[in-house]
């Protein structure tokens, strides 16, 4: 398969001794990197969301695993492998959800636990591999949800699913970019609060493609919906419970019930690493709460205050309101138990 060109600025870049995380808050307004050389500046950065999204998180801690092994096997040559294993405790507790953190750190601990007549030349294997099998995902799963997209008009995606939050490319919207090049089609994007991922950087990441695409507030969703512009609404995923019952970014679920009310087809494009097989539904997710000084002004915060906010960064979709599950394995129509555990069964 022919790769399109594809020229938005990466989210993370690993230069052989340091990770450069793009400073993804500070997008679109400018361009910057961070440079961390330790597992705890990884940590760090995914906590803050300069670093977001499933993939590209687990991606970043592979690195995160990388930089500790650098670090302690220089420094302590006979106890590495004791503060190597302390960092990667840390590394799993900067975020919550995304079950891609979790995966990308047991990988590499299976490489730590074998022999090795050089370590960091196989953790450095397993992470690159990492990084390249999640962009060669993208590529696969923007082809096969393309080809669910032949005739549609208009299609809604919430948060970013882009190059930004993934090794590259993309998950929801690598599926709207090679939707793109084969036909003309209607992009509108949520804006995503309170972070306004859709709106800093969804949008950002189309134009940067020359995609035209159209931002709408969120609650703008429904009412565009009615008016007949839309075919599909397309997300990407933080955790796939093994019924399909889906984990992500605050506000999917909303989308979701709405499409259901409007007879508009609901996708969710995510590869097999996103899927948790040790939950059995969406009950089990356990969905993170960001501090309160996201959502209020600063005069709200003072001790005593009679406002609060509750601020669920994730939501979970219940399987019965997704149309198609996209992976790069295949797609699953209309999903259940029995067509995701499929999946685990194609190479």
């Amino acid at each position: 398969m022919t790769r399109p060109n594809n020229n938005t600025v990466q989210a993370l870049q690993w230069t052989g001794n340091t990770l450069k995380v793009l400073d993804q808050r500070q997008l679109p307004e400018a361009i910057v990197y961070n440079a961390y050389s330790d597992a705890a500046g990884v940590t760090e950065a995914i906590a803050t969301m300069r670093v977001r999204g499933a993939p590209a998180i687990g991606i970043a801690a592979a690195y995160g695993v990388v930089l500790s092994v650098i670090k302690h096997h220089a420094e302590a040559p006979a106890h590495w492998r004791q503060k190597v294993a302390a960092d990667i405790e840390m590394l799993a507790t900067s975020r919550p959800t995304a079950v891609n953190l979790f995966w990308a750190l047991e990988q590499m601990k299976a490489v730590l636990n074998q022999p090795q007549a050089n370590p960091l030349e196989a953790i450095l294997a397993c992470a690159e591999k990492i990084h390249a099998d999640d962009i060669a995902a993208n590529y696969k799963m923007g082809e096969l949800g393309a080809e669910l997209l032949a005739g549609a008009k208009g299609v809604m995606t919430h948060c970013n699913t882009g190059a930004l939050a993934t090794g590259g490319y993309g998950t929801a919207l690598g599926v709207i970019r090679s939707a793109y090049r084969r036909q003309p089609i209607k992009v509108y994007a949520g804006e995503t609060r309170p972070w306004l991922q859709g709106a800093r950087l969804t949008v950002w990441e189309l134009a940067q493609d020359s995609i035209p695409v159209t931002l709408i507030a969120d609650s703008a969703a429904a009412w565009l919906m009615k008016s007949g512009a839309i075919d599909w609404v397309i997300v990407g995923a933080d955790r796939i419970a093994a019924n399909g019952d889906t984990a992500n970014k605050i506000g999917t679920y909303s989308l979701a019930v709405l499409a259901k009310q409007h007879g508009i087809k609901f996708m969710v494009v995510a590869p097999t690493t996103t899927i948790d097989w040790e939950i059995k539904n969406g009950g089990q997710v356990e969905i993170e709460q960001r501090h309160q000084n996201e959502l209020l002004p600063a005069c709200y915060l003072k001790e005593g205050s009679l406002v609060s906010a509750w601020n669920p960064v994730f939501d979970v979709t219940p399987v019965e309101l997704i149309a198609a599950l996209v992976t790069e394995r295949g797609v699953v129509l209309k999903p259940d138990v029995q067509g995701i555990r499929g999946l685990k069964d194609v190479i």
